[in-house]
């Protein structure tokens, strides 16, 4: 299938999901993973209509992003303290922020710049050992010190979900991850704004959908298998 096709089976397929546990499609938004993919591939997708990247490593992203088409740019993988400045100056919007230390870079790093960040704090909701992000437990007191960050300004949450062989096997992680998301949203706690539940990739997406995601992060079902 070609990218367009891929995207357009990407959209009807969010669409479906969306509209099956009686939700606005339109409230979901799409992220388009471009890790590892061609500036080429990237421009062909923004043409089509991708309003939004993501991309997991700054070196790379720094490589491509000069040569992209306007379009929103996502930090989505794990965020080295030391190259918290770099992305800060090239991403539009970190959504896996998971410690102080690199709370404090970006937002040193923003300063510089004279720019105001959008973030997301990550969660490792099924407490991996391979993954990244806070405890369940933690996220508030994260939370909490962020917002004392000028520069910073936390909208959600984000969480990668454990792979199964049966994307239906991920769905308690995404709604352990949708009660959080409402317990901490219901707190109201001055200066965020929870207006985003990040979660669900190539391989679950839509159950993350009919679990409450309202960004979905996707990449080879867009794109195809990586070369």
């Amino acid at each position: 299938m070609s990218l367009e096709e891929n995207l357009l089976k990407v959209k009807n397929e969010i669409n479906s999901s969306a509209l099956k546990a009686g939700r606005n499609p339109e409230e979901i938004k799409l992220i388009a993973v471009t890790k590892t993919r061609s500036v080429e591939e990237i421009n062909e997708a923004i043409n089509l209509g991708v309003e939004a990247i993501g991309e997991n490593i700054v070196q790379e992203a720094g490589k491509k992003f000069t040569s992209l088409l306007p379009v929103e740019k996502h930090f989505v993988g794990h965020l080295q303290s030391n190259k918290a400045a770099k992305a800060a100056e090239l991403f539009d919007f970190i959504q896996s922020i998971d410690s102080l230390k690199v709370g404090n870079k970006l937002n040193d790093a923003c300063s510089e710049l004279n720019k105001k960040l959008p973030t997301l704090i990550q969660v490792n909701i099924g407490e991996e050992k391979s993954k990244f992000g806070v405890k369940k437990e933690e996220a508030e007191e994260l939370i909490i010190k962020i917002t004392e960050l000028n520069n910073l300004k936390i909208k959600g949450l984000m969480m990668i979900a454990p792979l199964f062989e049966e994307a239906e096997n991920s769905r308690p992680f995404f709604q352990k991850a949708k009660k959080l998301f409402e317990e901490l949203k219901s707190k109201n706690i001055p200066g965020t704004e929870m207006n985003f539940l990040s979660m669900g990739m190539t391989d679950d997406f839509t159950i993350a959908v009919e679990e409450g995601a309202s960004m979905v992060r996707i990449g080879r079902a867009i794109f195809g298998e990586r070369k």
